[in-house]
């Protein structure tokens, strides 16, 4: 078989996998379990309870010892439940815009989101009006850490 066919095959099968007209929106891309880098907590995205489930929100769904004793010293008690991506608003095709909450800093910043791919989210908080942002790339869980 020659190299092109064999590189062939698999493209022409993730396109049939997908129904001719059905995309992913940036909704359907952005809720899920997230992993943040250092693999210290997790946070479940989906409609915002408050706003009538209008709009994206997260909430920690695991967090690992250190990151829990991170926030108790910050004064969050438990961390998981705390909503860390707070009123998130569609703000383009693929961005969503809204508020981080840093426990173990104690403070909230403008943030915006982005899926990347189907498995990857880049959450950006910033600060003095978008001027100086700093950016994370968390990676979609099939489930809850045990």
């Amino acid at each position: 078989m020659s190299r092109k066919i064999t590189l062939l095959i698999p493209l022409l099968a993730a396109a049939l996998a997908v129904p001719a007209g059905a995309q992913a929106s940036s909704a359907d891309l952005a809720q899920g379990i997230w992993l943040n880098p250092s693999h210290s907590v997790a946070v479940r995205t989906g409609p915002c309870e408050a706003q009538g489930n209008q709009g994206l929100c997260g909430r920690v769904v695991w967090a690992n010892a250190k990151a829990r004793a991170d926030a108790q010293a910050s004064g969050i008690a438990v961390l998981n439940g705390t909503e860390l991506l707070q009123n998130y608003h569609q703000a383009g095709p693929a961005t969503w815009q809204g508020t981080v909450y840093v426990p173990d800093m104690g403070r909230r910043f403008d943030s915006h989101i982005e899926p990347l791919s189907p498995d990857r989210l880049k959450i950006s908080g910033c600060i003095l009006g978008g001027l100086f942002c700093r950016s994370q790339v968390w990676t979609r869980l099939a489930g809850v850490p045990a």
